[in-house]
């Protein structure tokens, strides 16, 4: 008899030990160990309580409230291990418990969001749960458009030394970081990023070209005219002796139109030209009749809408 209430003692000690197991212990989503921030989803089991044992959303001032307590405990900037010294001592000042055991896991973050946009296949935010590098939010984003640009601007808004927020702006050069393999600027992200990839500059020509379109601008502003006409695969017959370069002023949403004289260019007797991004070259035919800007715009603005950047022309 002695050795069945024994036994039946201690399967009852294993029922309630059961019960009042730490959330941490069954809980699936134990993420890793980072300083808690605002609207992020923590557990807490304290042991033999299972009145208290649940999952809190931290406020949006950086606070959790439990039942039983008179105050509300400070969590944001903690880390989980901190904050569970930060309860049990709570519990113990209103004499809730003698010597408490704490335990908190995060089950969700939502305070450190990093954002990938721009020229991606799939532009996404996703939280820094765990180590997450520049490269790793690329492949979130499944990767650069072939009309990526040439840098990835990393906004960061961080509290400066007044404890105003000031934002601050990495370039890291896609050449270095993806072809040269890097690995000084695989930078770390802790969240609150934004991930910014720009399409590449473009110049437009439309007119008397065999291929009017548009086509990127070369790293360096490497792009010319000559070299322009070239990707265009030359002039038509008939062409003008001169073309036009309409330029967007700066500071001002107008163009400036330039005279340009093709025909000293081509013969080499007046330097190439140099273009810069969002150039559109018109070259009209030798009647000297020239489109009105607006109808350049609507050409070049479709010229860069076709996959293959090619107007067709029919009659």
């Amino acid at each position: 008899m002695m050795r069945r209430a024994l036994l039946a003692t201690i399967f009852l000690v294993g029922i309630v030990a059961a019960q009042t197991r730490p959330i941490s212990d069954t809980w699936s989503a134990n993420l890793p160990e980072q300083e808690i921030g605002p609207n992020d989803l923590i557990a807490i089991s304290v042991y033999d309580a299972p009145e208290l044992t649940r999952t809190v959303r931290v406020s949006a001032d950086g606070e959790i409230a439990l039942p039983m307590l008179k105050r509300r405990i400070h969590a944001e900037g903690l880390l989980p291990g901190t904050l569970e010294a930060s309860v049990a001592a709570a519990l113990q000042d209103e004499q809730i418990f003698v010597d408490p055991v704490v335990t908190i896991t995060i089950v969700e973050y939502h305070s450190r969001p990093i954002s990938v946009v721009g020229a991606v296949h799939k532009p996404v935010t996703f939280q820094a749960d765990g180590l997450v590098t520049l490269i790793d939010a690329i492949t979130r984003a499944e990767g650069l458009r072939t009309d990526a640009g040439p840098e990835i601007l990393i906004s960061r808004t961080r509290p400066d030394q007044d404890g105003a927020q000031s934002t601050q702006v990495d370039r890291i050069s896609v050449k270095e970081l993806i072809d040269d393999a890097n690995p000084n600027l695989n930078l770390r992200l802790y969240g609150g990023e934004q991930v910014r990839i720009p399409e590449v500059g473009k110049v437009f020509i439309v007119g008397n070209v065999r291929k009017p379109g548009s086509f990127p601008v070369e790293d360096g502003s490497g792009t010319t005219l000559l070299k322009l006409l070239a990707v265009a695969e030359g002039l038509m017959p008939y062409a003008t002796k001169q073309a036009f370069i309409y330029r967007q002023t700066s500071g001002s949403a107008s163009k400036t139109e330039i005279t340009i004289e093709l025909t000293k260019i081509m013969e080499r007797k007046t330097p190439d030209v140099p273009l810069e991004a969002n150039d559109i070259v018109y070259i009209p035919d030798n009647k000297g009749r020239r489109m009105t800007l607006t109808a350049l715009e609507r050409l070049a603005g479709f010229g860069s809408s076709t996959a293959s950047g090619v107007l067709i022309w029919r009659h």
